[in-house]
C-alpha cells in the first residue's frame, strides 16, 4: 500500500493557492482514479482506492502546511507502511519555474516549512517526493503572502498541465518506478 500526501492549507480561503498545489494534485488524482475523499482520519481528508492495480490511500492533512508532520506520521504509523518505500509527499517549491515537477527518492526540507515538519516527525529525509514548482517570489513580495497568492492566469495553464504530469509520475511511482518518473517528468518545461 501507498500513502500519497498532498501538502496545503484547509479550508476555502487557500484554494487553488500556490501553496496548495498538493492538494489540487490529490483532487485531480481523486476524479482521475474515482477515488472518494470522503473520509476524515488522521487529522485529514483522505480516500481509498487504487491506482494501476495498488492500493492508495491519498491524504490532504487538514493540520495547515507547516504542521503537516503530525497527520502523515499518523497514517503511517496506523498503516504500517515503510516512508522510504510508500510514502509519496507532493508540495510546492518556489526554487522551480511554474510548471515544472522535480522528484526525488530523499532530500532536505530545503527551506519549505511543511517538508521539515514532515522530516521531522518521520525521524527521516528519505521518502519519495514530487515538488511542483509555483515560480520565485517576486523581490518586494512576502513570502507568505506569495505562497498564499493565486496564480496569474498564463502561469494558471501552466499549473494546471503540471497537476496532471504530477498525478501521472505518481502512478509511475506506485507502480515501482521513480527511476522512470525521474527521467521523464524533471525535464525543464519551456514557457
Amino acid at each position: 500500500m501507498y500513502i500519497i500526501a498532498g501538502l496545503g492549507n484547509p479550508t476555502k480561503k487557500y484554494q487553488h493557492t500556490r501553496h496548495n498545489i498538493g492538494f489540487d494534485v490529490m483532487d485531480y488524482m481523486a476524479g482521475k482514479y474515482n477515488i472518494e475523499m470522503n473520509q476524515k482520519k488522521h487529522k485529514a481528508i483522505c480516500g481509498s482506492g487504487y491506482i494501476e492495480g495498488q492500493k492508495v490511500l491519498l491524504l490532504k492533512p487538514q493540520t495547515f502546511m507547516n504542521l503537516s508532520g503530525a497527520s502523515v506520521r499518523e497514517a503511517v504509523d496506523f498503516y504500517k507502511i515503510d516512508p522510504t518505500r510508500e510514502l509519496i509527499v507532493i508540495y510546492d517549491d518556489i526554487n522551480l519555474d511554474p510548471g515544472n515537477l522535480r522528484i526525488r527518492k530523499k532530500g532536505s526540507a530545503g527551506g519549505h516549512n511543511g517538508i521539515k515538519d514532515l522530516i521531522e516527525k518521520l525521524g527521516t529525509q528519505e521518502f519519495s517526493r514530487i515538488r511542483v514548482g509555483v515560480g520565485e517570489k517576486p523581490v518586494q513580495y512576502d513570502l507568505a503572502d506569495y505562497v498564499l497568492g493565486h496564480f496569474d492566469k498564463e502561469d494558471r495553464a501552466l499549473i494546471e498541465d503540471a497537476i496532471g504530469r504530477a498525478a501521472e509520475a505518481a502512478a509511475m511511482m506506485v507502480q515501482g518506478d521513480t527511476d522512470g518518473a525521474m527521467n521523464i517528468y524533471n525535464k525543464k518545461v519551456e514557457r
